[in-house]
């Protein structure tokens, strides 16, 4: 079955940390484009970050430049996105997201990517 499955999320206070996953299967993530994004209440969807396999480099989102840290671990077929110094503003339902590479810098656009994980939540708080 080709899916993208999100973990790692939780709870935490401000200026703690988490890493995201997201696993493959069905499918090589050796060539591919893999965007993080996210959706708070009441918000729009917002591009957090994005990397394209074949060691391009990763974009940021300017609100988590500095850090957030998107990273490949092809034996895994997983993407992983370290986050530090979270805000209670990063709170949000994470998703990653697949689309064919092809040869370019990845896109923080979400119509870009065509396999959509369902999702993990992210709350940081007191």
């Amino acid at each position: 079955q080709v899916q993208l499955v999100e973990s790692g999320g939780g709870t935490v206070q401000p200026g703690g940390s988490l890493r995201l996953s997201c696993v493959a299967s069905g499918f090589s993530l050796n060539v591919a484009k893999i965007g993080w994004f996210r959706r708070a209440p009441g918000k729009e969807r917002e591009a957090v970050s994005c990397i394209e396999t074949r060691n391009f480099p990763a974009r940021y989102w300017d609100s988590v430049r500095g850090r957030f840290t998107i990273s490949v671990d092809k034996p895994k077929n997983t993407v992983f996105l370290k986050m530090n110094s979270l805000k209670p503003e990063d709170t949000a339902v994470y998703h990653c997201a697949y689309g064919p590479a092809d040869g370019l810098l990845c896109e923080l656009d979400p119509r870009e990517y065509d396999l959509w994980g369902r999702g993990n939540q992210v709350t940081v708080s007191e």
